[in-house]
C-alpha cells in the first residue's frame, strides 16, 4: 500500500447515516453502523476510485464520546452493532412486542437474550462453534474487559478506582464471586463482542474484495478508567490506590495556546521493557485482525512524551521524558514483521522523533492546511513534500477545508491563490486536488471535504468538550456526480484504486 500511488476517504463509521429499523429512537440521534449504510458507503468509495477507507479508533466510548478515550485497548464499540444484520443473519428474532421508542440498550439486551436461546436450539450449533471459538482466540482481553464493564455497569458513574477495595487490587476470590453474581450482564458484554467482530469481520472482506483496504488508528495512550489499567495496573504509573502519578497531554501547539491535558496515566516503562513490551504486541495482534493499516496516533509520545503531574491541572507544568521508542518498534517488528503502520507526526517534532521514524521506515502525515503561514519551508507544503508521506487536506481536529478558508484572511487567501498559480478552483476543491497530484504516495480527504461542507460540519475541535465526535452526513448530501468526478481526478494523478 505504501509503494503505489493511492487515495482514500476520512470518515469514522458513527458519522455514516443510520437508515436502519431497530436503530430510530425519538429520544436520540443514532448514528452509522455496520450494518447496510457503511456497505452503501464502501460502493460509494470504490465507485469513486479510491482505495483506502480511514477511520477513528473503534473502541467503546465513555461518556464524552471520545474515541481517544476508550475503556478498552481490543474491544470494538458496541453501538456500532447492527441490529437489523443480526435479524439478517438469523441470529435472534425480535417479537412483535418490540417497538421504535425502546432504547438502543434495550434493544441489545432483547438481541442477546435472543441469541443464547438460539445457541441452545439444535439450529444453533454452527453459530455455537464460531462463538466459542471468538471467546477462546479472544481470551487474552475479554475475560477482563467484559468483568470490568459488567461490574463499571453495576457501579454507575463510579471509577474503578473507587471500587472496593477487593476489586480494585483483584483478589482472586472475590473476582470469582463477582463473576457468578454478574453473569448475566457478563454475557451480554461477550454476546456484543462477538457481534462487534463477526459484523467487522464481514464488512472488512466485503471492502477487500472491492479492493479497499481498512486504515485504522491507535491511540498511543489509553483511558484510565479502563479495562487494561485495571487489570495490568503493573504496567502504568499508578499509585498503590490505582491513581495515575503523572497524565499525558501536550504542550502549547496550533490547537491550544495553553496546551492538553489529556488525563491518561503514561507508561511504566521499565515494567513494558522487562518482558519485550508483551502488552504492544497484544494490542497489536487485535488491531491487525481488524484493519489493514495502522496509524499510531501521537507517534512522538514514543521518543518522548509530555508527563504532566497528576494534581495539575495545566498541561504547561508537563516536561518532555524519554521514551524507549526504538526498542518498541523493534519488538513489534519481530513480532510482525509486515507491520503496516503511519506515524501521527503533528505538533511539535522534533529531528529525534523524525528519526526514530525514519529508522523504521514509517510514513509521516503531512496536512495542507498547515502549510500556508508564509514560510517557503514549511514541509506542509506540496513542493516540500516527499513520497513516504501520507497528504492530508485536513484531519478529523482540524476544521473543514472549505471551514478554514472561510475564516482565513484575506491576505492568507491570497498567498494560496499566488501558490496555485492564480487558480479559480474553488475551496475546497483546489486543496483536494492539491493532495492528489502530490508526490506523496498516498492522500486521504475526509468526507466533509469531498462534499464541500463548511466548519459546522467538523467532527472535533481540540481542548473542548463541547458538540464534538457527532458528526453525521446524509446521502442526499452526495450529489449523483460525485463518484464519477472523483474517479476522473484519481485517473489524472494515477491514484485510482
Amino acid at each position: 500500500m505504501f509503494e503505489r500511488r493511492t487515495a482514500g476517504v476520512l470518515l469514522h463509521p458513527t458519522s455514516l447515516p443510520c437508515s436502519e429499523f431497530y436503530s430510530f429512537n425519538s429520544d436520540k440521534n443514532f448514528f452509522g453502523t455496520l450494518g447496510r449504510d457503511a456497505y452503501k458507503f464502501v460502493d460509494f468509495i470504490a465507485e469513486a476510485g479510491f482505495s483506502i477507507w480511514q477511520m477513528l479508533p473503534t473502541g467503546p466510548t465513555q461518556n464524552d464520546m471520545s474515541p481517544y478515550q476508550s475503556i478498552s485497548a481490543h474491544a470494538g464499540n458496541p453501538d456500532l452493532i447492527s441490529l437489523d444484520w443480526l435479524v439478517e443473519q438469523g441470529w435472534i428474532t425480535f417479537s412483535e412486542s418490540v417497538n421504535r421508542n425502546q432504547t438502543i440498550t434495550d434493544l441489545r439486551h432483547i438481541a442477546a437474550t435472543s441469541f443464547y436461546e438460539k445457541l441452545a436450539g439444535e439450529q444453533g450449533a454452527q453459530l455455537k462453534e464460531n462463538f466459542e471459538r471468538f471467546c477462546e482466540e479472544q481470551d487474552y482481553w475479554l475475560n477482563d474487559f467484559a468483568l470490568f464493564s459488567a461490574i463499571r455497569a453495576s457501579r454507575p458513574n463510579v471509577s474503578w478506582v473507587d471500587w472496593p477495595a477487593e476489586l480494585r487490587t483483584r483478589e482472586i476470590t472475590s473476582l470469582q464471586t463477582i463473576r457468578e453474581e454478574l453473569k448475566a450482564e457478563i454475557d451480554q458484554v461477550v454476546f456484543e463482542q462477538f457481534a462487534f467482530f463477526s459484523q467487522w469481520h464481514a464488512l472488512k472482506k466485503y471492502a477487500n474484495d472491492r479492493g479497499i483496504f481498512l486504515f485504522g488508528d491507535m491511540p498511543i495512550f489509553v483511558g484510565h478508567d479502563s479495562a487494561d489499567v485495571w487489570a495490568q495496573q503493573h504496567y502504568f504509573c499508578v499509585d498503590t490506590h490505582g491513581n495515575p502519578l503523572t497524565v499525558a497531554g501536550v504542550p502549547p501547539d496550533y490547537f491550544s495556546e495553553t496546551g492538553q491535558h489529556w488525563g491518561n496515566p503514561h507508561y511504566n516503562w521499565e515494567a513494558m521493557t522487562a518482558d519485550g513490551f508483551l502488552w504492544w504486541q497484544a494490542r497489536l495482534k487485535t488491531q491487525l485482525q481488524l484493519f489493514d493499516l495502522i496509524r499510531i496516533d501521537h507517534f512522538r509520545g514514543f521518543e518522548a512524551f509530555w508527563e504532566i503531574p497528576a494534581g495539575s491541572k495545566d498541561a504547561r507544568a508537563g516536561k518532555w521524558v524519554k521514551a524507549p521508542g526504538a526498542a518498541l518498534l523493534r519488538a513489534c517488528f519481530e513480532a510482525f514483521p509486515q507491520l503496516p503502520l503511519v506515524a501521527e507526526n503533528l505538533g511539535l517534532i522534533t529531528e529525534e522523533v523524525e528519526a526514530l521514524r525514519r529508522e523504521f521506515n514509517l510514513p509521516g502525515m503531512l496536512v495542507l492546511q498547515f502549510g500556508f503561514d508564509g514560510n517557503s519551508n514549511n514541509p506542509h507544503l506540496p513542493h516540500n513534500h516527499s513520497r513516504d508521506e501520507v497528504i492530508y487536506t485536513g484531519t478529523h481536529d482540524n476544521d473543514t477545508t472549505l471551514g478554514w478558508y472561510e475564516n482565513l484572511a484575506e491576505n492568507s487567501r491570497q498567498l494560496i491563490k499566488k501558490y496555485f498559480f492564480n487558480s479559480t478552483e474553488p475551496m475546497p476543491w483546489l486543496l483536494i486536488e492539491a493532495a492528489l497530484s502530490s508526490v506523496g504516495n498516498m492522500a486521504i480527504m475526509p468526507m466533509q471535504d469531498l462534499l464541500e461542507l463548511d466548519g459546522g460540519h467538523r467532527m472535533n475541535m481540540p481542548g473542548t468538550t463541547d458538540k464534538n465526535w457527532v458528526w453525521t452526513f446524509s446521502w442526499d448530501q452526495l450529489d449523483p456526480g460525485l463518484a464519477g468526478d472523483i474517479r476522473q481526478l484519481l485517473t489524472i494523478y494515477h491514484r485510482l484504486g
